[in-house]
């Protein structure tokens, strides 16, 4: 199923279902040559997923008038680093993930659980690709494995490009900082990022997604509360999709040289303008601030032309 109704609720509103159609014949649950070899030169990997528990009311997986949802927790991304080929194909519709998350991550249970539902982004921007793969995690005895229900590729735009990367030797993960507001220091992170990574869920699965522009194209509207414009792009509308049919979102802020991540987790919805124009707003219920989680130090972006 590439669409679920919220997804063609949106389609729909914004005119776009048959172009949808037609983008929507891409997405496949096969991994193809090219793609297997594009995941093994990859030394990253964002994951996007609920975490056990309920947003709701404890062990029902419930969400007011949402009825069941996957995981029943909050939704988070993450972030997975290794050499590359620590993420490779292992079957036509499998790949295998070398190693986790650190123990106190947000979604580590998550990906050590049976059956979980996720959504995968391999962003490489020496080459301003990407392809993404949602399915279900299988532990295995050296990290885990997702077999596929969805794979397909996106088009570069708003992905900003870097030429190199190097791994900063001797560089370790600091002691990670829980709040409940975007601290000064947070806010400017986020107000000059050019790139962030959004996990969304909906009944049948989960999804993550790039989303790109210039520094600032992020607002921090109050501390608790962020908001962006949803650019043009491939009219499938599968994040807006998910959101219409359960708030829940979480979104990841990458420093490309220094290597801390801010993780957000919250609720998010869509305004429509008159115009056309859209809106998101996120509004924050827990951040995780983790100094130097990545190893890797990137090199200076070019932005995208896409970029408005």
């Amino acid at each position: 199923m590439t669409y679920h109704s919220g997804s063609r609720a949106v389609q729909d509103r914004v005119g776009v279902r048959d172009l949808a159609d037609h983008v929507g014949r891409a997405v496949g649950q096969g991994i193809r040559p090219v793609a297997a070899a594009f995941l093994e030169q990859q030394p990253m990997l964002v994951v996007g997923a609920a975490a056990p528990g309920s947003a709701a009311a404890p062990g029902n997986g419930a969400v007011p008038g949402r009825g069941a949802v996957p995981g029943g927790g909050d939704v988070w991304a993450s972030l997975l680093t290794g050499r590359p080929g620590f993420v490779r194909a292992t079957g036509p519709r499998q790949v295998s993930v070398a190693g986790g998350l650190p123990a106190g991550d947000p979604l580590a249970t998550a990906l050590a659980t049976e059956g979980t539902s996720v959504g995968t982004i391999a962003l490489d921007p020496r080459t301003r690709r990407r392809m993404r793969l949602n399915g279900r995690v299988r532990p295995t005895p050296r990290g885990f494995a997702v077999e596929a229900d969805q794979v397909f590729a996106n088009c570069p735009k708003y992905l900003q490009k870097r030429d190199t990367y190097e791994t900063v030797a001797g560089r370790t993960a600091g002691v990670p900082r829980h709040g409940r507001q975007l601290t000064p220091f947070q806010r400017e992170f986020v107000e000059s990022a050019d790139t962030f990574f959004l996990a969304t869920v909906h009944a049948h699965g989960a999804d993550a997604s790039h989303r790109g522009g210039n520094p600032g194209f992020v607002r921090v509207d109050t501390p608790g509360e962020l908001s962006w414009r949803d650019y043009p792009g491939n009219a499938m509308f599968l994040t807006l999709g998910n959101l219409a049919g359960d708030p829940r979102a979480g979104l990841l802020f990458l420093d490309w040289t220094s290597g801390a991540v801010l993780q957000l987790t919250g609720t998010a919805r869509t305004e429509f303008a008159p115009d056309g124009e859209r809106t998101v707003r996120f509004t924050l219920t827990e951040a995780v601030e983790t100094p130097a989680a990545s190893p890797l130090r990137w090199s200076p972006p070019a932005y995208s032309p896409a970029n408005p």
